[in-house]
């Protein structure tokens, strides 16, 4: 069994064939997605979908969604988002808040804002009882003390995790899971060490698809199929066998996000 803990199928690079995106990481045995949201009207856009995939009658996999605001956004996000992303959490089958964080490679945002905007976030996440599904790139250090500072009791995910020791530690030592992507599949990857210290039962695997088609898709535009090569790659890294990593990370995301294998819960 596998499930892609991570995608964002409310891109408009899946609006033409989402169902057969759908009927194809079911063929290829994943049984549960979560979709990820961007910001206040992509979260709307992914409660939507999650609620209408609920009524539908298909096969696995199961769908779920979260609902927050990406560093990219933080700047543009407005006085009511914050309070609109409080009120769709509330919507069937949201699992967390996220994803947010920080993002110092792109500054798509200013700095203090992301800043600000990633703790309100995690601040609503500990008060609604939510996981927090973080993004951090080139900004160890902050979200580093950021993390060293969490609420008593919040679970989060480093979710696509390229960083380096300092943060991978600050993340197991809060409790929190690690991610990877399909990045741990290509040839220059350098985070194998980073693969191998997270402990089994921390583990997850996502695509982040439509972006980082893993090896042999790489290029392409990505999808929740293809988490099977990312787990294959993470396999590797590890010295474990696929089906072992599919299993146990598969258990992880069902924990981490309050469902079970009928995709029922949350």
């Amino acid at each position: 069994m596998l499930i892609d803990s991570h995608c964002h199928l409310t891109d408009e690079r899946f609006a033409k064939d989402r169902n057969q995106v759908l009927q194809n990481a079911a063929s290829a045995g994943v049984a549960g997605i979560v979709t990820i949201a961007s910001d206040a009207a992509d979260s709307q856009a992914v409660a939507a979908l999650v609620r209408d995939a609920a009524g539908e009658s298909r096969p696995a996999p199961f769908l779920r969604g979260s609902v927050g605001i990406h560093p990219h956004e933080a700047g543009a996000a407005g006085r009511g988002d914050l309070g609109r992303i409080r009120d769709l959490a509330a919507e069937p089958g949201i699992v967390a808040i996220g994803e947010t964080g920080l993002d110092f490679h792109y500054d798509n945002s200013p700095r203090d804002v992301q800043r600000q905007r990633f703790v309100a976030q995690l601040e609503l996440a500990h008060e609604l009882g939510l996981p927090a599904v973080v993004h951090s790139r080139s900004a160890d250090a902050d979200t580093v003390t950021i993390l060293k500072d969490l609420p008593s009791g919040l679970i989060g995910v480093l979710h696509c995790f390229t960083g380096g020791p300092d943060l991978l530690e600050a993340g197991l030592d809060a409790g929190w899971y690690v991610s990877f992507s399909g990045i741990a599949s290509f040839e220059k990857f350098d985070g194998i060490e980073q693969v191998r210290r997270v402990p089994a039962d921390r583990l997850l695997v996502e695509t982040d698809a439509p972006y980082l088609a893993p090896v042999p898709y790489r290029g392409k535009r990505n999808e929740p199929a293809y988490v099977a090569q990312v787990t294959e790659a993470v396999a590797h890294h590890r010295g474990e066998s696929p089906e072992d990593v599919a299993r146990y990370t598969a258990r992880n995301a069902m924990t981490f996000y309050g469902v079970d294998e009928a995709g029922e819960g949350a």
